[in-house]
């Protein structure tokens, strides 16, 4: 199987999709599953894109998340931890770990992500949740929630 580049960041027959079915706090951010798992490879390959001022939601899993950035410039939360990110950057985002990515600058983050296909929902945070993150101040101003 050969899934075609056809150019900005796209690919032939594959469709750009929702990030999410509503619920979840995010901004301009859409998916293209590239890889959905064949044999005993049981992993999905996804490519996310974040326009300008746009951003994922905050959430938690139980399962890994290895991540590339493919395009732009942005910063990711990891934990307590807010950290610059740029192309090339591989980002891995431990179990029970809340993160949320965000693009800054005038173009877009695009980021490949590699999950298992069977995998645990997201977590979103609870209100407890929230007031621990927001203890940092500069983790309280990062948040879009």
């Amino acid at each position: 199987m050969i899934v075609k580049y056809s150019g900005d960041y796209k690919w032939e027959n594959v469709s750009s999709l929702a990030y999410k079915e509503t619920g979840t706090n995010f901004k301009n951010i859409s998916r293209q599953v590239l890889f959905d798992g064949l044999g005993d490879l049981t992993c999905q390959l996804r490519y996310f894109e974040v326009q300008p001022g746009g951003y994922s939601s905050l959430e938690r899993h139980e399962h890994v998340h290895l991540v590339m950035i493919l395009r732009g410039a942005g910063q990711v939360l990891l934990g307590d931890n807010i950290h610059s990110i740029g192309e090339n950057d591989v980002i891995t985002i431990p179990p029970k770990t809340w993160h949320q990515f965000q693009a800054n600058g005038e173009f877009p983050l695009g980021f490949l992500c590699l999950v298992n296909v069977e995998r645990d929902k997201v977590q979103l945070p609870t209100g407890d949740d929230l007031a621990e993150l927001r203890k940092d101040p500069k983790v309280a101003a990062f948040i879009k929630n």
